[in-house]
């Protein structure tokens, strides 16, 4: 070992040197006892000494070394041959392989192999190994998790002034969000107030993925089923607009104001058509029109909900929330401002006969309306305190209902995967997941998403991820747990004989009450007779004295007679 500093220092600079030895030990000081100090002392009894009886224990860190991966490809090509053979050449290989096949060892091999593969293959007949043996026990685990939901991003309305997010729209794949916001309050509305709409990637909460510039701010939004660049919007002067994604960020065509609705359009529904180009709206001034975005100058169609079928526009009930089923192409329903549900059929011949019938239960506007998915005869209406499932069958009453809740209900929608579940939302920032089949009275889970009122909800096609919209522009996104979005066993059976069930004890009642009308108004025209007749056989005071005086003068003439009768005997006797 090489030394590059030595250090020096006497023996004398370092003081005196410590010298130790054994001795015995000394006493320096000793303090007698004083009792009289004693006095100046209080006895504390009890006495609490706290002892601490947790074991100690000691945290350590540990920076481990950071794993980092790469991605590297290997290009396989065929190998095996030998090096005097060009595997890219026909001809060569031919002939090694019919070289190959001439040996005896490579006929024995493969004989030897031959047996083992017969083997093998008759086992596996015989054997499936891809059996599921334990699909019960898995579903009953699944059946005891309990529900719940997981909030997994949050989109934020980018501007300062916070607008509502009056619509939400699933792009068809999944992986986009399309957010209508609008200030639905008009009075309210400030000058700097944005008018825009975004497009958002659920994975990028930070920024939008695309921006939407209306010319009014877009109330309603959907994604065309048939093509995700495409959407169509409706706005709070009453336009409709629709955007081709690819182009820009300004819609493509809108329609113009003179033929489009007189109010803000609340909902725009795409039709099944083969073009994918049709679309049909409603707005509360009492229309639905229907649309080509080929040709948006004008709807190609029209209706006014006037419930006396005149299709007067001043008595028309305002259209809040719309219903379109696939499977049932000409029949559409409309929810109204009054509270009441119009069923409606396209495909009749007189605008009078297009308004089938309507169904009231609501004391509010029907801010959500939508048929089961799996029981298209039962649809899901939300408004005022309370949630009502109804059966096209009956129109007096819904066959189910929810509580009425302290909080009033802003919209709701069914499950797309399960028959009995259904969500709602709330004024007091609370989602509601109903199970019809588990439970009735209460919700199945309650979820506080806010401290704002939640205005909008929409579940993705697979059930797995929901969205909420609030008053102040904020889009939560959540993922449901698998019970909530999972087929159970035998459910469809369970709600089909539910829902049966309940219609027909709702016609029970129904006709029961029928009778009971028809007893009740058979009876107050009796009564009516019966007085009318009572009116005609009284008789007035004044007939009646002098009924009573002929009656009286009657009787005196009579005794008269009778005596000068009597008189007249006697005389001549």
């Amino acid at each position: 070992m090489e030394i590059v500093y030595v250090y020096t220092k006497k023996r004398s600079e370092f003081g005196r040197q410590c010298n130790f030895s054994d001795r015995p030990s000394e006493l320096h000081v000793d303090i007698i006892p004083d009792p009289s100090i004693a006095a100046n002392f209080m006895e504390k009894d009890p006495c609490d000494v706290p002892i601490q009886c947790a074991q100690e224990m000691s945290e350590h860190e540990v920076n481990t070394e950071r794993f980092e991966s790469e991605t590297r490809g290997i290009n396989h090509v065929e190998g095996g041959w030998p090096k005097d053979v060009n595997p890219l050449e026909m001809e060569q290989t031919i002939r090694y392989r019919k070289k190959v096949e001439k040996d005896e060892h490579y006929v024995n091999t493969i004989m030897q192999l031959g047996s083992n593969m017969e083997h093998c293959i008759r086992q596996n007949n015989a054997i499936n190994i891809y059996q599921e043996y334990f699909d019960d026990e898995e579903v009953e685990e699944e059946a005891e998790e309990q529900p719940s939901a997981k909030t997994i991003n949050v989109f934020r309305d980018p501007n300062e002034v916070k607008r509502t997010a009056t619509t939400i729209s699933w792009h068809p794949e999944g992986t986009k969000l399309a957010v209508a916001y609008s200030f639905l309050e008009f009075q309210k509305a400030t000058k700097d107030m944005s008018f825009d709409s975004y497009i958002w990637d659920v994975e990028n909460p930070n920024r939008p993925e695309m921006t939407l510039k209306p010319v009014s701010p877009l109330v309603c939004l959907e994604y065309n089923p048939k093509d995700s660049h495409i959407l169509v919007g409706g706005s709070y002067n009453g336009q409709i607009a629709y955007w081709d994604t690819r182009k820009s960020n300004q819609p493509v065509e809108m329609s113009t104001i003179e033929h489009s609705h007189r109010d803000p359009v609340y909902k725009v529904i795409w039709l099944q058509s083969k073009t994918g180009t049709d679309a049909f709206s409603a707005s509360t001034d009492g229309q639905v029109l229907w649309w080509d975005i080929r040709k948006m100058s004008e709807p190609t169609e029209r209706l006014v909900l006037d419930p006396s079928k005149k299709g007067n526009l001043e008595n028309a009930l305002g259209a809040i929330s719309l219903e379109f089923e696939t499977t049932m192409p000409t029949k559409f329903m409309v929810g109204t401002e009054q509270g009441q549900v119009v069923s409606c059929n396209r495909k009749a011949k007189t605008p009078a006969e297009k308004i089938v019938c309507t169904y009231s239960g609501h004391h509010g506007p029907i801010y959500a309306l939508q048929r089961n998915p799996f029981f298209p005869k039962n649809f899901l209406t939300v408004g005022d305190w309370t949630a009502r499932i109804w059966s096209e069958d009956i129109k007096e009453s819904s066959i189910m209902w929810t509580k009425y809740h302290m909080a009033y209900l802003t919209d709701g929608c069914w499950s797309p995967v399960r028959p009995s579940v259904f969500y709602t939302v709330k004024m007091d920032g609370t989602l509601d997941v109903w199970d019809i089949l588990f439970k009735q009275n209460d919700p199945t889970l309650s979820l506080k998403v806010c401290d704002e009122a939640l205005c909008s909800l929409r579940v993705q096609d697979s059930g797995r991820f929901m969205v909420c919209g609030s008053q102040l522009g904020t889009t939560t996104l959540l993922e449901i747990s698998p019970g909530l979005c999972t087929l159970q066993r035998n459910e469809k059976a369970l709600a089909t004989a539910m829902f049966e069930r309940e219609t027909k004890r709702e016609k029970i009642l129904e006709a029961r009450h029928r009778e009971m009308r028809l007893k009740e108004r058979s009876r107050s025209e009796q009564s009516k007779d019966d007085d009318a007749r009572g009116e005609e056989g009284e008789e007035s005071v004044e007939e009646i004295i002098a009924r009573t005086e002929a009656e009286f003068f009657e009787t005196v003439e009579f005794e008269l007679k009778k005596r000068e009768k009597e008189d007249r005997n006697k005389v001549s006797a």
